[in-house]
């Protein structure tokens, strides 16, 4: 037995199965405003809209997709199926609502560097224009994601370094003032000791 919104089995600790999170068919597509249905990817369940062909996935159904090469199949298998024209249909940028809670979502860049920008809610869910999903699973199995961590790796190195050249500069830096900190009241004492002897000479 397991409570609502539970995400572990309190018995085998396995992650629980949100499909119940879309089987809540009728929620409106966020560009056509018409009844989303329940379709299957893989073993995943999403809804999708008969009319753009949008699809609206949870957040962890996205993620077992990204993870499983059988689920990243299933995915292309459904693209090959809706067929032919690929270019993207939405011609100007739109923030569009979120099918669950109505807020307007955020769009990002996929991995920031896979060129596919998708709209998604924090807390219900993404939504994937037609082809997003397919071109993602494309970006993934090319490499991508192993490319995107490899440019994160070179960029933190590279700010690494810029830190670790600051601190040596402002080392340096309070070196130096200290010095001359030093040599100034050294000269100071010389010049003193110089007129107490003129004085008492």
């Amino acid at each position: 037995m397991m409570f609502v919104g539970s995400k572990h089995c309190p018995r085998c600790g396995a992650a629980a199965d949100r499909e119940e999170d879309v089987v809540n068919a009728g929620r409106k597509c966020p560009r056509c405003k018409t009844a989303m249905q329940v379709a299957t990817i893989g073993s995943s369940k999403v809804l999708e809209c008969a009319h753009c062909l949008g699809l609206w996935l949870t957040t962890s159904a996205f993620e077992k997709i990204c993870a499983d090469k059988e689920q990243q199949s299933a995915v292309l298998g459904n693209a090959s199926l809706t067929g032919g024209d690929r270019t993207q249909s939405v011609s100007k940028v739109t923030y569009i609502p979120c099918p669950e809670c109505s807020q307007l979502m955020n769009r990002a860049n996929f991995a920031r560097c896979s060129g596919v920008i998708i709209d998604l809610c924090k807390q219900h869910g993404i939504w994937f224009d037609r082809d997003e999903l397919s071109h993602i699973v494309e970006f993934i199995r090319a490499g991508g994601m192993d490319a995107m961590r490899a440019k994160e790796k070179v960029a933190l190195e590279e700010e690494r370094q810029k830190l670790h050249q600051e601190q040596l500069a402002l080392d340096m830096q309070r070196s130096r003032s200290l010095n001359l900190g030093e040599s100034d009241r050294a000269s100071g004492i010389a010049s003193t000791s110089g007129l107490l002897k003129l004085l008492l000479g």
